[in-house]
């Protein structure tokens, strides 16, 4: 019974260093120095290559070690009996809301524009918008997308939020449904996206939804690079109706050099770090997991392969 790291654009020798400090007696190798594949019953794995844990017949656990696990479940044959699990953090949770806090206040300050003005010399005061005055729409209303909502709130923001099933926050309009979803968008400002990634609602981002929200929208994309229909976006920025957009998430990541978001002077980029994992704090869920599949206990976190959340 041991452990084996199957990551892609992530450094495994951290992760790898940690585990073997809080499990000194276990086998944990680093694919593909994988010693005896027969022996691996623990997955823990970033993005891996498709169909990878085929080569590991007897992995009864898949760890994600990040809050998503589309990347696993898209790209496995999964046997039926296989638990998924993934990492849920409080720490990602306080760190996506701050990343998102900073968005939204340095897009309604204006701080792009002013930049853009300091390059050019420019001594120009600018309209801007206030935290009463301004509406706040979220689309995804899981562990992290919850405290968001009740967190930006308490700011003192208008907040709607919109998920799949029916949901009560205070202080929070919540919405379902697809009538919900066209609820959420409309007489919005900024748009916030921390959904998982099913097929339902992959390119919900697109032309019709964002179109909803209203004239100098913003949109915020810390959910999945698949959530968003990228020349849609460029439609709705070339034509004004859109302000501008931060985004944290890409269909191809790294993002491709050639990629005409790069130069677009009204998108933001960030490379994926909204709400980055701690290995200190992320191991110890890891090797709780680990010691149920070894004791027989039941493990936390869990996701429903069906639903893909």
């Amino acid at each position: 019974m041991s452990i084996v790291i199957c990551f892609n654009n992530k450094d495994p020798k951290p992760w790898q260093e940690a585990l073997q400090a809080k499990l000194p007696n276990a086998t944990i190798e680093i694919y593909p120095n994988v010693t005896d594949p027969k022996a691996i019953t623990f997955a823990l794995c970033w993005k891996p290559e498709s169909n990878i844990l085929a080569k590991f017949p007897n992995v009864k656990v898949v760890q994600s070690v990040g809050a998503s696990v589309e990347h696993i479940i898209q790209s496995q044959d999964l046997a039926s009996d296989c638990v998924v699990t993934r990492i849920v953090d409080d720490r990602l949770s306080k760190d996506l809301f701050e990343f998102v806090l900073t968005g939204i206040l340095s897009h309604i300050k204006r701080f792009a524009d002013y930049q853009k003005a300091q390059k050019e010399k420019q001594w120009q005061q600018k309209p801007y918008k206030t935290i009463q005055n301004t509406s706040i729409g979220i689309l995804g209303l899981g562990k992290i997308g919850t405290h968001v909502a009740t967190k930006l709130a308490q700011v003192g923001f208008t907040v709607k939020a919109w998920s799949r099933s029916e949901k009560t926050l205070e202080n929070v309009s919540c919405f379902h449904g697809n009538e919900g979803l066209i609820n959420t968008l409309k007489n919005t400002d900024i748009l916030i996206n921390i959904l998982p990634l099913t097929s339902a609602i992959e390119n919900i981002l697109n032309l019709k939804h964002l179109s909803q929200l209203n004239k100098n929208g913003y949109l915020i994309n810390v959910g999945r690079g698949e959530h968003l229909v990228e020349n849609d976006l460029l439609t709705l920025l070339n034509n004004q109706h859109l302000s501008g957009a931060l985004l944290d998430v890409f269909r191809t990541e790294p993002l491709p050099e050639d990629h005409p978001f790069w130069k677009h002077e009204n998108i933001t980029i960030t490379p994926h770090i909204a709400a980055i994992t701690n290995i200190e704090t992320a191991s110890d869920i890891v090797v709780s997991n680990y010691k149920s599949l070894s004791n027989g206990k039941e493990f936390i976190n869990v996701v429903s392969i069906q639903k893909g959340y």
